[in-house]
């Protein structure tokens, strides 16, 4: 995701110029080099790109419109190793991580990472890219704590902690592994302040952790907590969002076919159950993702769940489940648009503010078959 301080920041503006007048009683989002007081209030928003990688070993770039949410023509690098990745993750809008799962002769997987042009497309290749992850590693889902410049890598029963320097180049950081789960994803709040991991060990849990300034974690009391409590057999969560508040975790379940969800216990960490989770989904979730008060998750079709402020309480949206046949998911830093990657290509919506209502963005689906992974950067 791009910076949270920029998006502070472009929101601020939005603000003033709506409350100075500047324009009649809507706001448009116009390029930076267009920008101006006219028929409409304008915030200027630097460029978005939306970055997908997946079947064919290539990160494909596109640029998005910021007013239509469209994609633009694309550009490719290719990868090292990183085909099928299970993790993709941009820090301080400066440099594109992405994990490559396979393992080379030596039995060590690895992290691809590239600086970002600001305001373009193009990527740099950081030296010394692809960084290992050392014997019997298994690199996965990523996050990122863009306060201490760390990247965090889901690893085989351990988490890597990377700091990354000026250029990007990543380097642990001391302590680093940290003993988790059999986790494939996880997930840093907005704040900073935890990290969650899914853990497939039976029953199924979620491992939380705290992080101190230099992006070092220490477990929280109670962790890991099981995803449905005294849960017979193997709930086996997958992919791990925390909402746009900071206040609440989701995972979902693959072999129960439901999303748990759970409050986070400032300022401590832990986790309690949310009242009715875990939510019913269907067969099979992978993908989740959250915006503003909405939450919608992937399994073979797209699902839309309203998010309760003070419980995190799921509710379906009207419509949903929405006939969208997608896998991985990921929205522009407004939160106005969804993207979802399918064997068809990415297909792009627009979220409706209030109801969380998908509407398909004209041109969808854009080229690019097979992504497993998408995030955005500017």
């Amino acid at each position: 995701m791009p910076s949270r301080n920029y998006l502070a920041v472009t929101l601020l503006v939005c603000a003033a110029l709506t409350l100075a007048g500047c324009g009649t009683n809507s706001i448009k989002v116009c390029p930076l080099a267009s920008c101006g007081c006219g028929q409409d209030s304008d915030v200027c928003l630097a460029p978005q790109f939306l970055y997908a990688n997946g079947v064919n070993g290539l990160v494909t770039a596109f640029p998005i419109d910021n007013n239509t949410g469209a994609l633009g023509q694309s550009t490719s690098v290719s990868t090292a190793r990183a085909t099928d990745s299970l993790g993709m993750a941009v820090l301080n809008d400066q440099f594109l991580y992405v994990s490559s799962p396979l393992v080379s002769i030596s039995g060590e997987s690895s992290i691809d990472a590239w600086s970002i042009n600001g305001g373009t497309d193009a990527l740099v290749t950081v030296s010394g890219s692809p960084f290992g992850l050392g014997p019997l590693s298994f690199a996965a889902g990523l996050a990122t704590n863009e306060a201490a410049n760390v990247l965090y890598v889901g690893d085989a029963g351990r988490i890597d902690a990377l700091k990354a320097d000026e250029n990007g180049v990543l380097t642990a950081i001391s302590g680093s592994p940290f003993l988790s789960g059999t986790n494939l994803y996880l997930t840093v709040d907005p704040q900073n302040r935890f990290l969650f991991a899914s853990a497939d060990d039976p029953p199924g849990s979620v491992f939380a952790f705290t992080i101190d300034s230099t992006g070092a974690l220490a477990a929280v009391a109670g962790s890991p907590f099981p995803t449905i409590p005294n849960f017979g057999g193997n709930t086996r969560p997958y992919e791990i969002v925390v909402d746009s508040s900071g206040s609440f975790v989701y995972t979902t379940l693959s072999e129960t076919g439901q999303i748990a969800a759970f409050s986070i216990v400032t300022p401590g960490g832990a986790l309690n159950p949310v009242p009715g989770s875990p939510f019913t989904i269907g067969d099979t979730p992978v993908s989740l993702t959250t915006v503003n008060n909405f939450l919608y998750a992937s399994n073979g079709t797209i699902y839309g769940y309203s998010i309760a402020p003070g419980t995190g309480v799921l509710t379906p949206l009207s419509g949903s489940p929405f006939p969208i046949h997608g896998g991985a998911l990921t929205t522009d830093i407004f939160g106005r648009f969804l993207y979802v990657s399918s064997s068809a290509g990415i297909f792009a919506f627009t979220i409706d503010s209030t109801t969380g209502a998908l509407a398909p963005i004209a041109g969808s689906p854009f080229p690019n078959a097979g992504a497993t992974v998408l995030t955005i950067a500017r």
